[in-house]
């Protein structure tokens, strides 16, 4: 082996260290995809095309939302799984990343070790509504009419694994009874069908009910928070309308493949922080009745820790309801 003098060393070391600097400064130099699992005009959608666009001026580079449907958000998030870990793909998803394992026992990937954690986004309550012409009025009439129609309600939801279906499904365990159960490719297409009056009820997102709510296309039960929200203020809550200790909400967080290089993800992270500030987004998950998570829930840490302990808490809540997907 030649014989190479320190100096030598330490300059080939000094070239390949401003080398390194150099690439990660460059980072991003090309478009970079945001993967969504569920349809476009859906809440998840809505949430990352306003976040996508605020994250394009902070990182000087298109970031292009791509919409992969399917099977609760899991066709997504192998698709991102498998994905070359170079800084360019990223998955927004919400609970659904805690109850696949619960759900899909054929999984092919592992929500705690096939990604990367950037950070949580924002927190979305979920609404009770019904067709505009459904026949109860107010909640303790649902409550009364679900009861004595339980076979003759068709309940929509966004799919397995969608909160929408988890939503759906404490409802009627908290009502005791039995709903004809539609799934549809997302809220979006869920929505359509409650708007059409092809079904009567669906649980779903402020993201996307608050428009239709006040503008009298549905009927408004209630919110599923335990308080009630600004956007909302004179909006009961389930609880407070007799179903004590309902409570679900959507909570959206950003991944990255396993293996993507950890100054890309601090580059991203970077970019976040800075997006979910921004008057834009701020003012549109305002009007959505989203909330942006405080600054010490959008670091990887964080969401990793986060996600943990929503896949503790639902798993055996699922599996003991029996809803494992085949």
């Amino acid at each position: 082996m030649a014989f190479r003098p320190p100096f030598t060393i330490a300059l080939s070391l000094l070239a390949l260290s401003l080398a390194s600097g150099a690439q990660a400064a460059d980072y991003p130099s090309r478009a970079i995809t945001l993967v969504v699992p569920f349809a476009a005009g859906g809440p998840t959608d809505v949430v990352a095309r306003t976040l996508g666009a605020e994250l394009s001026k902070e990182l000087g580079q298109p970031v292009v939302v791509e919409n992969r449907t399917g099977a609760g958000g899991t066709v997504a998030a192998t698709y991102v799984a498998n994905a070359q870990p170079d800084g360019y793909t990223y998955f927004i998803h919400h609970n659904g990343m805690a109850t696949a394992t619960a759900l899909y026992p054929a999984l092919k990937f592992d929500p705690l070790k096939s990604f990367e954690y950037v950070g949580e986004v924002v927190d979305v309550p979920m609404t009770l509504l019904a067709r505009k012409n459904f026949p109860p009025s107010n909640m303790a009439e649902f409550i009364q009419y679900a009861k004595a129609n339980a076979d003759k309600i068709n309940l929509a939801n966004a799919g397995p694994g969608a909160v929408s279906q988890l939503c759906g499904s404490l409802l009627q365990q908290a009502l005791g009874v039995k709903f004809t159960t539609i799934p549809y490719q997302g809220t979006g297409p869920a929505m359509s069908a409650l708007l059409g009056e092809q079904v009567d009820v669906l649980c779903d997102q402020t993201t996307q009910t608050i428009p239709h709510i006040q503008a009298g296309n549905v009927k408004f039960y209630g919110v599923t928070t335990l308080q009630r929200i600004s956007k909302l203020p004179d909006a009961p809550t389930l609880d407070e309308q007799g179903l004590k200790g309902f409570e679900v909400k959507v909570w959206h967080g950003i991944y990255a493949p396993a293996g993507t290089p950890a100054q890309d993800i601090a580059v991203f992270n970077k970019a976040l922080k800075t997006a979910l500030k921004s008057p834009a987004f701020t003012s549109k998950m305002a009007d959505l009745g989203a909330e942006i998570v405080s600054e010490d829930r959008q670091t990887p840490e964080s969401l990793q820790k986060w996600v943990k302990s929503e896949i503790d808490k639902w798993t055996p809540v699922l599996k003991a309801e029996g809803m494992n997907v085949n």
